[in-house]
């Protein structure tokens, strides 16, 4: 592990000791970033000087600091360097040099031609673990194409499954669900890279796709029939494709009601009184059947809950233990007596931009505790002077280097 890098965390976390070279922006590279340091790991951002672009999404206090870049990252220490500056570039590679990890989504291959991919790395560091989070698997023919979260949601079906789930037009998650999705890729193959690592000594380069992680969370719940060759049907899991399957609306207000398995529908007939009624409709009957049925299924309950406020379903819900929650906004998740009790919402005093709401790791550890409170997501820079000073530079050379505009510090 680099040396001394637990002095940031105070050596707590999993990934305590770790330090990560991170060169990703947006919101995949970063959000992976964020949870390798919400687990102890210390994490160099390099930013350009024109700073990572999420940075300039508001609504904000301050330029430069809009929230979905407070949100994924914190804990880190942003490094500003000009990697097409030869000297910001060799920067770079000194910082890698005392790194266990430097990951990127650049494009590889204008990463290699800025003299970053990992046989150039490598040569400076034969222990680092170098990821490249990329649109495409290096080895198919779209390897060097562009890649957004917009494109690969197209690509790899999810407007074709909201148009088949009943919107007039396709459109995609408004979600950035691509980037999210290939993020925490990106986070276990880093973790199981430096398991690998202790194990053999050796260190490599991974690639991380979109497309292809895409491509598996899809067709995982779509392959359908398609499974089959010959094909047994077509592709699509019908219960997820039913426009029924939507909360429903009750007389006050909307519910999501999950009525899944046998026990649960046998409970909710004796509930409304429907055991001898519906309970008895070979519709209901199994598994298979409501899946045959899936439409009118969904459809009965929908007619069913509409009689009823909402707080009396609940009770009368959970009372029969059939799964259900609230339909929640963002602003009500910031309330959510879960997600308050188990210390996953935060408040914290950022150091320029006051109290703001801050996310925790999902993820809670029995004996290794993570960083009880990350430090707040930096201004541009700010740590520029810091780093490289680690990294064995004096200061006249970081004068030096500012001057020349291979880096740029808040702090100049």
């Amino acid at each position: 592990m680099a040396n001394d890098s637990s002095q940031d965390t105070g050596g707590a976390g999993p990934l305590a000791g770790v330090r990560v070279l991170d060169l990703t922006s947006v919101v995949l590279g970063p959000f992976a970033t964020q949870i390798l340091a919400q687990l102890g790991a210390e994490v160099i951002k390099v930013e350009t000087p024109a700073g990572d672009n999420m940075r300039h999404i508001g609504p904000m206090r301050h330029p430069g600091m809009g929230p979905i870049f407070l949100n994924a990252n914190a804990g880190k220490k942003s490094v500003v360097l000009d990697l097409k500056n030869p000297q910001g570039l060799e920067a770079a590679l000194r910082l890698a040099e005392t790194s266990d990890v430097l990951i990127s989504n650049v494009r590889p291959q204008a990463l290699a031609r800025l003299g970053l991919d990992y046989e150039a790395v490598r040569q400076r560091n034969p222990a680092i673990i170098h990821v490249s989070c990329c649109g495409f698997d290096q080895r198919g023919p779209d390897a060097a194409r562009p890649a957004y979260d917009d494109l690969i949601q197209g690509a790899t079906g999810i407007p074709w499954l909201t148009q088949r789930y009943g919107a007039a037009e396709p459109g995609y998650a408004p979600v950035t669900l691509a980037d999210r999705v290939t993020g925490l890729h990106a986070v276990y193959a880093v973790t199981a890279a430096l398991f690998a690592r202790e194990r053999t000594g050796q260190g490599q380069a991974i690639v991380v796709p979109m497309f292809e992680a895409m491509a598996q969370f899809v067709l995982g719940d779509h392959m359908a029939g398609l499974t089959f060759e010959p094909p047994l049907g077509d592709a699509g899991y019908t219960r997820l494709l039913t426009p029924h399957r939507r909360p429903y609306a009750t007389q006050d207000g909307m519910l999501c009601v999950l009525i899944y398995n046998d026990k649960h529908w046998r409970s909710f007939f004796e509930a409304i009184g429907e055991a001898d009624g519906l309970g008895r409709d070979p519709r209901f009957a199994t598994h298979g059947a409501r899946a045959e049925h899936i439409d009118a299924v969904y459809a009965e309950v929908a007619r069913l809950m509409r009689t009823r406020t909402t707080a009396q379903w609940r009770v009368l819900l959970d009372a029969a233990d059939v799964p259900n929650m609230p339909m929640n906004g963002p602003e009500d998740l910031l309330h959510d007596p879960q997600l308050r009790a188990s210390g996953f919402v935060r408040e914290c005093e950022h150091p320029t931009e006051g109290f703001i709401h801050t996310l925790a790791t999902p993820t809670h550890w029995s004996h290794t505790v993570p960083p009880a409170q990350l430090c707040a997501a930096p201004r541009l820079g700010q740590d520029t002077r810091a780093v490289l000073a680690q990294a064995g530079y004096g200061e006249a050379d970081i004068d030096a280097l500012l001057a020349c505009g291979a880096c740029r510090s808040a702090h100049d």
